[in-house]
């Protein structure tokens, strides 16, 4: 009996130990691991630089190893709704949420030779973004990541930035 219970420690330790590890020959992605955010800003055509979801804006950004994500960014001044329920939230209650946040999940992948981060949207708030393929130029520098998205149809960059946690 005890030699039975060794035998699935160590089977369980190896089933442990090998799904820790990528499969030969692949590599885990250079962004996998929890981000927060630093700036969601707005780059104007004329060069000034704007808060784009306010003064303090909070986001998490997880990468798997694998690279499969899920992100969030909200404006921090987001106002409550009066009636405390969301499905009875007013217009201008429901824009301000829906144009105060930007989540969305799926995969990510970096071109580390042409610095290009490319997104498969699977699933957005936005859901005109649902099975999407956005690319954007990135800079990856220790544990900050920053990545520009697609001008606007005002000429506005948005920016992203962020920071690797170490939990």
């Amino acid at each position: 009996m005890r030699h039975m219970s060794r035998i699935r420690g160590a089977l369980l330790l190896s089933v442990t130990i090998a799904m820790a590890r990528p499969a030969h020959g692949q590599s885990v992605s250079p962004i996998a691991g929890t981000w927060t955010l630093v700036a969601a800003d707005l780059l104007h055509a004329d060069g000034t630089r704007t808060a784009d979801y306010g003064t303090s804006p909070k986001g998490l950004l997880i990468v798997d190893r694998d690279g499969r994500y899920s992100l969030q960014i909200f404006r921090s001044e987001r106002p409550r709704f009066a009636s405390g329920d969301k499905a009875t939230g007013t217009a201008a209650e429901l824009r301000a949420a829906a144009m105060g946040s930007s989540t969305h999940f799926g995969r990510m992948s970096l071109d580390t030779v042409a610095h290009v981060l490319t997104v498969d949207i699977e699933g957005a708030s936005f859901p005109n973004q649902e099975g999407t393929q956005q690319k954007r130029a990135y800079v990856l520098e220790g544990d900050r990541l920053s990545y520009t998205v697609p001008p606007r149809a005002d000429g506005s960059t948005p920016i992203t930035v962020w920071r690797r946690t170490h939990e």
